[in-house]
């Protein structure tokens, strides 16, 4: 345990930022299979629309890398894309 004031102080915005980190995260997963399991459905467009922009504010914010970001916009796309292919 830390017994230096700044320290004590610093342990407890990391574990804050870690908490706020890894519920934008969840979140991601969420959104990435939402909008995977709305393929064929009306609101297809809208679920691929709010993934992406999830992501987006993922990277802006810092919580992932910006090539992270570009990585998951692009997987997601491809498995979309694949999707609707085997659909047809």
């Amino acid at each position: 345990m830390a017994n230096i004031k700044s320290q004590i102080k610093r342990n407890k915005q990391n574990e804050i930022a870690r908490e706020r980190n890894k519920a934008v995260k969840s979140e991601l997963r969420t959104r990435v299979k939402t909008a995977v399991s709305a393929v064929g459905s009306e609101n297809e467009a809208q679920a691929l629309q709010v993934a992406v922009k999830r992501i987006d504010m993922a990277a802006a914010k810092g919580i992932i890398h910006k090539n992270q970001a570009a990585n998951k916009k692009s997987g997601l796309m491809r498995r979309i894309n694949a999707l609707r292919a085997s659909a047809n």
